[in-house]
């Protein structure tokens, strides 16, 4: 029976991984289909990328527009964070529904098969791999089985983030679920580097450390890949990242901005609410149709710190909606001026007020700046020729190849299977 194994190692950069830091990935480059043309998506946060992975679509589609959202819930729209625990729950209440398009887990489960993701990040891109529990879901925050039914407490993760959770993590994940329990989709989501890079300077000690921590992790699941197919045909192998990262140079309160300038009535007023997603922002609208949305989209064009703005139907250029109470979309201008460390690439963010916190000089994405929309993929096994490979893909293109290694269709994907 054929099987699929996906590790995302999130937030590692393509160019960041080097022989010295990353040798197993280094080489695991060269005997596998490398797509060196690899894009995210907008906005490049995690709890999209890992929805958009799940389902092979575009936020447009599936509707989760970011690591924050704005929810009305009965009395007016509010910004939420994705990522806390009850924000799959409360998204349902207020909605009716969580993603709107099926998700790997789903289809796969539909077909008599199982998935099982472990994931080290945020329970919110946790719970967006399978949010209405077709399959396992495991994270600290919170373990679930099929129907999403609570695992007791000596079945779930109790792990903390970083290198040693990862450890931990990658540990259960070989031998539990590859070794013993064999699911059709297998899937573990590190949280290194991206849970060092945002504390530290990227290209430090400490943010070199973590993408080392993350090879070793793929390391291992490799080894136990071979243990299990030695012959590399019956499982697909499947390494990458869902984003990349820039230095943060400076952050910029949206919220009170808009305030100052009259087009917002106060912190916590619905008329427009901001939405931030490190490097980009959300802009949602109590009335969508009204003319408020021209007003502060001509106020945006006049700072010199947006890089980019979508309005209205232009939103359909980044695979946004464009009929939601969500009705601009920003991401902040960039620039390839490198760190103290030589990485490349700083970008502004929006202060979120839900995570207060000084990050200038660490780590961020959710933009569209040129190393956040850097990620990596590498396929082996299944079929899959060694070689780079040049024409573009996308995280969307990882659920369709999926299916089709496993004999099932990816009809109403955005995403197209991978080229073998």
């Amino acid at each position: 029976m054929n099987q699929v194994v996906i590790v995302i190692c999130d937030s590692l950069r393509a160019d960041l991984i080097t022989a010295t830091d990353a040798p197993f990935l280094s080489e695991l480059a060269q005997r596998s289909a490398r797509f060196a043309n690899h894009a995210g998506v907008f906005p490049s946060t995690t709890r999209t990328s890992a929805a958009s992975i799940a389902t092979g679509c575009l936020p447009a589609r599936h509707g989760l527009l970011g690591n924050t959202m704005a929810l009305d819930e009965g009395d007016g729209l509010v910004c939420l964070s994705v990522g806390k625990p009850d924000f799959r729950d409360r998204l349902h209440r207020a909605t009716g529904r969580t993603l709107h398009v099926p998700t790997l887990a789903e289809r796969v489960g539909h077909a008599g098969g199982t998935a099982i993701a472990i994931s080290n990040v945020s329970p919110g891109a946790a719970y967006f791999l399978d949010p209405d529990g077709y399959g396992w879901v495991y994270n600290p925050a919170g373990s679930f089985g099929p129907a999403r039914r609570p695992l007791p407490e000596g079945e779930g993760l109790a792990l903390s983030k970083g290198a040693a959770g990862d450890d931990a993590a990658t540990e259960r994940f070989c031998e539990d679920v590859l070794c013993r329990r064999a699911p059709s989709v297998a899937l573990l989501w590190l949280s290194e580097p991206d849970y060092t890079g945002h504390h530290t300077p990227l290209g430090g000690p400490a943010h070199r450390q973590a993408i080392a921590s993350a090879d070793a992790n793929v390391r291992r699941v490799a080894l136990t890949v071979s243990r299990l197919d030695p012959a590399g045909r019956r499982i697909l192998f499947i390494v990458g990242s869902d984003h990349g990262m820039e230095t943060v140079a400076e952050t910029i309160d949206l919220a009170f901005l808009l305030i100052e300038a009259g087009l917002k009535r106060a912190p916590n007023s619905s008329d427009v609410v901001v939405a931030p997603n490190g490097s980009a922002a959300l802009l949602y609208f109590s009335d969508p149709e009204g003319p408020l949305v021209g007003k502060v989209a001509q106020f945006l064009r006049a700072q010199n710190w947006v890089g980019r703005m979508f309005v209205g139907p232009e939103l359909a250029e980044v695979g946004l909606p464009t009929g939601s109470a969500m009705r601009i979309a920003l991401t902040l201008k960039s620039e390839q001026r490198a760190n103290q460390h030589g990485v490349p690439g700083h970008s502004h963010i929006v202060r979120d007020w839900l995570e207060p916190k000084d990050v200038t000089g660490f780590g961020q994405h959710g933009g569209l700046g040129r190393n956040e929309q850097s990620p990596f993929l590498l396929v082996s096994g299944g079929g899959f020729t060694p070689g780079v490979r040049s024409r573009r893909s996308s995280l969307t293109d990882i659920a369709p190849t999926v299916l089709r290694h496993l004999g099932l269709p990816s009809a109403g994907m955005d995403g197209r299977p991978l080229p073998h």
